[in-house]
């Protein structure tokens, strides 16, 4: 087969807010993107569309990252893609960005909510990870997106940051396993940001906004544009010695 032409990332959650950023991104400096969404399509569709629109090749799968018993049929698929859309048998970057937010005090957390995250942030991370092995290339890159709150804390948010402390320390452990393969491991770990996650708290409440931004050392809460390119840049050969690292993208938030 023919080698591709270009690095190929997996985004998960890539359809929308920061993932779509990350896919755009990585687009942008010559990477071509497959992306999964979980169920809006459309939006999908139209993110692959904007990533063809900069000269590079695209494709669009659904998954839900909470049902590990998916993976192994996700990954026929993600074979298949590989195959038909990018004459490739392998892909360099897995981004494993799809997620979703429970606010709620630690007395009130029920248990339903806890194994979502626990499902979605943790054990779907480590999973679709493990199955992506035999696809990953040797001197590929694997990008954990973490939050700013495994650093400080913020009542509210003890089970959700519970599930990114868990990646954070997971992330360490790909790169020291996975380094004999050339793989590099590294999290990202984003501030507030004006997206519609959890609500769009950040982004459409006035006063949450002020808030953030008064405990912010640059003044205001985070864009998706803060945060897309940092990823992209970790897929450059230019971050080939970063690695097991927690890079946080906060613009200085609680220092």
């Amino acid at each position: 087969m023919t080698p591709p032409s270009s690095k190929i990332a997996l985004v998960t959650g890539g359809s929308r807010g920061l993932g779509k950023n990350m896919a755009l991104s990585l687009a942008r400096q010559g990477t071509d993107v497959i992306l999964t969404y979980h169920s809006k399509q459309d939006e999908a569709a139209a993110t692959v569309a904007e990533i063809t629109a900069l000269g590079r090749k695209a494709a669009a799968l659904q998954l839900n990252t909470a049902a590990v018993k998916s993976f192994e049929a996700f990954y026929t698929q993600v074979s298949a893609a590989l195959r038909d859309t990018f004459g490739a048998e392998g892909f360099d970057f897995l981004i494993n960005n799809a997620g979703t937010g429970v606010h709620a005090p630690f007395a009130e957390t029920q248990e339903a909510d806890f194994d979502e995250l626990f499902n979605i942030h943790f054990k779907g991370v480590f999973f679709l990870t493990q199955k992506a092995l035999p696809l990953l290339r040797d001197g590929g890159r694997i990008i954990n997106i973490s939050s700013g709150l495994a650093r400080f804390s913020n009542p509210g948010y003890s089970a959700y940051a519970s599930m990114k402390g868990a990646v954070e320390v997971f992330t360490r452990y790909l790169a020291k396993e996975l380094g004999g393969r050339g793989i590099a491991a590294n999290v990202v770990a984003p501030g507030a940001i004006e997206t519609d996650f959890g609500g769009g708290a950040v982004r459409d409440n006035p006063q949450v906004n002020a808030y953030l931004a008064g405990a912010t050392a640059l003044g205001r809460v985070g864009l998706p544009d803060d945060i897309g390119g940092v990823v992209a840049f970790l897929c450059t050969e230019e971050a080939r010695w970063i690695n097991g690292q927690r890079l946080e993208v906060s613009g200085g938030m609680n220092l």
